[in-house]
């Protein structure tokens, strides 16, 4: 296996930078966040799923595994294309600061975005329309599928109404219905495709940016997608259905470290002979998309290749289910064939964590894929535990903690004073060093042998529980935190930079 260069990064959602409108976005703070990178000395800027959220505002449960987030598309940039006057952005609500109301957001964002729309398609002349029929026509595959699902689901969604609630002719995907829709909804269906060229542009922006200041994208593909999604309704034949389009079963995991129930994701499972037989090709172009994103990708419960565990749709907690084969290396290989000539070796960090069994690792290595380990994870008091440092191999990807765990300072304070002695004895601290513990801890991800290490920026930051990202426990109230630029002082990358000088993991 060929030498990893070793390198550091720093995990943050755009939807949690600082801006005007409620949440991050693609405007000038991204720039601002790859600057500070660049000066921090960092190579990786980690995301989450870059889609439009879904219910609980949860970035892994969107509308579409293919489209990008119209949550996340810069609104000053509107403006400055003409699509958007002055006045139309001079009047802000009174977003609440440090979290996203994601309701308020939604309504201002999608009303300015419709606004932008029809500037734009009311002049024959505008400036992109050739570019915009470029995109189209590039994207057709999922575009036009995903956009007509949105505008479906903004004429019969609401009230909790899925898919499989709507008119029969249109659940099913008469093609005459199909046709019918397409006339009859135009304009919404053009509204979607608009978004949908706008966030691609913009973030494509972005990542060049980015490499311009050598800094990587690090993104994140979810093994599952949402029921109540474009990818569901237009390929009922890849998901384990009933007649009527709804779940047999679904996704979720066995009572683990974040829940004594398990969790009940509810994605519906896939039939993976189904996948087979056409040679993998909608993860394919799923990877295939994901790439065009981000320079690596973190896939989220690769477990799952290996075997998922299956649990009945009735049922309202995970501790029914069983575990059911994966497909294992075989969608690999496929994408390997189709994607490693035309783009290099796949770039892929697997998302191991949780019940990980020998033939989960077994698969990773025979992929040659890098697992992650979490600091958060490894003080249980046994020194076989593979996630403490001194177990690891250099093909890993270290964490402090990731989106789903409490900040490096909550988790601390929730620890017992037993607990607390041993991270201290391990770490050869005393207890007056207590106050920055996240940055002993950082430190120690730093010095390990893994070559990649990401931190959260919570943990640089030093922050408590109340910036937690996510608590996999809660159905609602995550994804929300923001933080301000008054919050990161000058020797926060300094101090980050001083770290990947000292251990070998600068860029230059």
């Amino acid at each position: 296996m060929t030498a990893q260069p070793r390198r550091n990064g720093v995990l943050l959602h755009p939807t949690s930078l600082p801006g005007p409108h409620g949440s991050g976005d693609l405007g000038p703070a991204a720039r601002h966040f790859v600057d500070w990178l660049a000066a921090a000395g960092q190579s990786f800027w980690q995301v989450l799923p870059l889609g439009s959220v879904g219910p609980g505002n949860s970035p892994y449960i969107s509308p579409s595994a293919f489209a990008g987030s119209e949550l996340l598309i810069d609104l000053e940039q509107l403006r400055e294309a003409g699509w958007l006057g002055e006045a139309e952005l001079a009047e802000v609500p009174d977003f609440p600061a440090g979290r996203v109301d994601y309701g308020a957001v939604r309504r201002f964002r999608i009303a300015h975005l419709r606004r932008a729309a029809r500037h734009f398609f009311a002049r024959k002349q505008s400036p992109g329309r050739d570019d915009f029929a470029d995109f189209c026509a590039q994207e057709k595959a999922w575009l036009d599928d995903y956009a007509l699902f949105m505008a479906l689901d903004h004429a019969y969604g609401g009230e909790g109404r899925l898919w499989q609630d709507w008119p029969a002719p249109l659940a099913l995907r008469k093609r005459d219905a199909l046709r019918e829709a397409r006339r009859k909804h135009a304009d919404e269906v053009d509204f979607w495709k608009f978004c949908q060229w706008r966030f691609a542009e913009q973030w494509a922006a972005v990542k060049a940016y980015a490499h311009s200041r050598h800094v990587e994208i690090i993104g994140d593909l979810p093994i599952f997608v949402a029921a109540h999604s474009a990818d569901v309704w237009a390929n009922r034949e890849l998901f384990d259905l009933d007649r009527n389009g709804r779940p047999r079963v679904v996704a979720g995991v066995p009572p683990d470290y974040f829940s004594a129930t398990g969790q009940r994701w509810g994605n519906p499972l896939y039939r993976w002979p189904a996948h087979a037989a056409e040679d993998y090709r909608w993860w394919v172009e799923r990877m295939r998309q994901t790439m065009k994103l981000c320079d690596l990708v973190r896939i989220d419960h690769f477990r799952g290749f290996e075997s998922f565990w299956e649990i009945p749709a009735e049922a309202e907690t995970a501790i029914d289910g069983r575990w059911q084969p994966g497909p294992g290396i075989a969608v690999f290989d496929a994408m390997r064939r189709e994607l490693g000539d035309a783009q290099g070796p796949l770039r892929i960090i697997a998302e191991d964590l949780g019940i990980i069994t020998p033939e989960v690792n077994a698969l990773r290595e025979a992929i040659g894929l890098p697992g992650m380990r979490i600091l958060q994870f490894a003080f249980d008091g046994s020194p076989a535990n593979p996630y403490l440092p001194h177990n690891y191999d250099a093909h890993t990807v270290v964490y402090t903690g990731t989106h789903d765990n409490d900040t490096t300072r909550g988790w601390w304070e929730s620890l017992s004073h037993g607990e607390q002695a041993y991270v201290r004895a391990y770490l050869g601290v005393g207890d007056e060093d207590d106050e920055g513990i996240h940055w002993t801890l950082i430190r120690l991800a730093c010095a390990s042998v893994a070559a990649t290490c990401v931190i959260p920026l919570q943990d640089v930051l030093g922050l408590d529980s109340a910036h937690r990202m996510n608590d996999p426990r809660l159905g609602e109230g995550s994804w929300e935190w923001r933080f301000d630029w008054r919050q990161v002082e000058p020797w926060h990358a300094r101090r980050l930079d001083e770290f990947a000088r000292l251990y070998g993991r600068r860029r230059n």
